[in-house]
């Protein structure tokens, strides 16, 4: 006789996420870039801007970014409940939120500006997460968003060896075919012309795309690392300042 036991549920993609081991930033040099390109857009706080976190993980990010953006209110927003209780600890305000299944809890123009850091190219619907970005945003609100770089510099030597470039995965279970060992759940992968269009067919005015390091480079080539980011197509991550139209 058969049992009738029901087998294991197998592990969906929400739940590698919800795990706390797995990375989920590329580093303080690249949260500290952004933030200081943040700060730059917003100015003095008079009056305060409301900066969401979006995807803020255990909010390390948002709190590396805090002394820079001090006076504006930073509210860290993830759909994880166990990411939202770390963050909890490092930055005051915390929501709930999810860019799919109805949207983010806020009303339109709602922030004036976002971060958006190693969030994009985890999801399977890139378009409508931007599409609900440039919404909670209010005319001439700033979007910064960070993204790992496909054409980054040692990818472009990796992938004339015939090796799978870095930040790619072709498995939520091992890495395959490429330097590292983290599966981080990467779905989506941009060059900085890519990220400049399709952020541009969303809508959005793009002020500057800037490159920034990654902590995962080698020991020994991490001045090549800082130097190539003098030019931002071969740096190792990616650094959009985009803004909702003023007019929008």
């Amino acid at each position: 006789m058969k049992s009738t036991s029901a087998r294991p549920r197998p592990p969906t993609l929400r739940d590698f996420y919800e795990d706390p081991t797995v990375p989920v930033a590329s580093g303080t040099s690249r949260s500290l870039r952004q933030a200081r390109m943040l700060a730059a857009a917003l100015g003095p706080p008079t009056p305060p801007a409301t900066v969401l976190d979006i995807g803020c993980g255990d909010g390390t990010a948002a709190a590396t970014a805090a002394p820079l953006l001090r006076g504006h209110r930073i509210v860290g927003v993830d759909w994880s409940q166990d990411a939202l209780r770390r963050a909890s600890t490092r930055i005051e305000h915390v929501v709930r939120g999810e860019l799919t299944d109805g949207g983010l809890p806020f009303g339109n123009g709602t922030a004036q500006a976002i971060l958006f850091s190693e969030v994009i190219e985890h999801l399977v619907d890139p378009d409508s997460a931007l599409d609900e970005l440039r919404r909670v945003l209010s005319p001439g609100g700033h979007l910064m968003l960070s993204t790992p770089n496909l054409a980054a510099w040692y990818n472009r030597a990796l992938l004339l060896a015939g090796v799978q470039p870095v930040f790619s995965e072709v498995s939520l279970r091992a890495i395959h075919g490429r330097p590292g060992h983290e599966v981080v759940g990467h779905l989506r992968l941009y060059t900085a012309r890519a990220l400049r269009e399709f952020l541009t067919a969303s809508g959005f005015e793009v002020v500057r795309i800037a490159g920034a390091p990654f902590h995962g480079v080698p020991r020994a080539l991490r001045p090549l690392d800082r130097l190539a980011c003098a030019a931002p197509s071969a740096a190792s991550i990616l650094l959009a300042h985009a803004r909702r139209p003023a007019g929008d």
